[in-house]
């Protein structure tokens, strides 16, 4: 069955960086796009940003220019490089594959 499993949150001071880690498994990973959400406290899961098949990318615009998604099909892993981190960007970070399927979420957390 098909499996997304997220690593790499934890607690970072405001400005720091942290490389989340979706590690997919049970399909064909690199024929499917993938993608990153966030939700926070008392709030719904919003996107942050996507990765297509092809490579293409794109971000929600409080993300952009400082956060990177990637994918590493040999690996069947997508990344979220997240850089100039911010209390705002608190939040459980869970990763799709647009048809249903979520990991478990790892929890970030920006805070001094």
């Amino acid at each position: 069955q098909v499996q997304l499993v997220e690593s790499g949150g934890g607690l970072v001071q405001p400005g720091g960086s942290l490389r989340l880690s979706c590690a997919a498994s049970g399909y064909t990973f690199r024929l499917f796009p993938a993608g990153w959400y966030r939700q926070r406290p008392g709030n719904q899961r919003n996107l942050v940003a996507t990765i297509a098949a092809t490579g293409a990318t794109t971000y929600v615009p409080s993300v952009q220019g400082r956060f990177t998604i990637s994918r590493d099909n040999a690996l069947n892993t997508a990344y979220l490089q997240m850089n100039n981190l911010q209390p705002d960007d608190t939040a459980v970070y869970y990763c799709t594959d647009f048809r249903e399927n979520w990991g478990q979420g790892t929890q970030v957390t920006v805070s001094s």
